[in-house]
């Protein structure tokens, strides 16, 4: 691809990491321009009709939605990330709508107000790591050996217990084995890693001190505790 590329981001935002993911699996050179979602610019909503991020940015075309991002880059370019056979492909697009709605409710826990409703959403993304349990093959990866469009969705979603895992032990885990080879497999992945900036666990660290939920005080006491 020679059009220059330009990952329009938030520093925080789950749906940014899946394209920068990708990107790096096809080994694009790209630049991130991160901006402030409080503070929108207005050359960024003329190119984002929802006001979300990601923006990709081919040349001076911008593409919007980190499905359509994915979609186009995985059509475009090699290696491909989603399987050849339709059945298998519309699966996996499937899984990928299942990882957005286990983003909707890590955002519910984050914003539980009371413990009993912290309680209830621990137990809902439990529920849903059952069902991925259920669904994964032998590993590494979502499909098997193949890192896949899947595994570019679950990396970022994953990567908000590493943060969630340091306040308590809230059971997700226990009894899972393939959901827990599967997350170490995706932590380790170089375009895993590599997806969001330097300090991006200080930095979510602190948004959730700031939500003013109950997952903020107890995290709050945890810190207090160690000081």
């Amino acid at each position: 691809m020679s059009a220059k590329l330009t990952l329009v981001s938030h520093a925080l935002c789950p749906y940014v990491q899946r394209a920068a993911i990708v990107l790096r699996e096809k080994g694009l050179a790209f630049e991130r321009s991160d901006i402030d979602l409080a503070h929108k610019p207005a050359w960024f909503l003329e190119m984002s009709p929802l006001g979300k991020t990601p923006v990709l940015l081919v040349g001076e075309q911008p593409i919007f939605e980190s499905a359509v991002i994915c979609e186009y880059l995985d059509e475009t370019l090699l290696p491909a990330l989603h399987p050849a056979d339709p059945l298998q492909r519309a699966r996996h697009r499937a899984w990928i709508e299942f990882g957005s709605a286990v983003l909707n409710n890590i955002a519910a826990f984050y914003n539980a107000g009371d413990a009993s409703a912290l309680t209830a959403r621990a137990a809902e993304l439990r529920q849903r790591f059952e069902q991925l349990e259920g669904a994964l093959v032998e590993g590494p990866y979502f499909a098997g050996s193949s890192f896949s469009l899947v595994d570019a969705v679950f990396g970022p979603v994953f990567r908000y217990f590493e943060v969630f895992d340091t306040i308590a032990d809230f059971g997700w885990w226990a009894g899972l084995p393939r959901l827990q080879a599967w997350r170490q497999a995706l932590a380790a992945r170089p375009s895993v890693r590599l997806a969001v900036n330097v300090g991006h666990a200080q930095r979510l660290h602190l948004f959730l001190l700031a939500r003013g939920s109950e997952l903020s005080r107890r995290l709050a006491e945890a810190e207090a505790a160690v000081l």
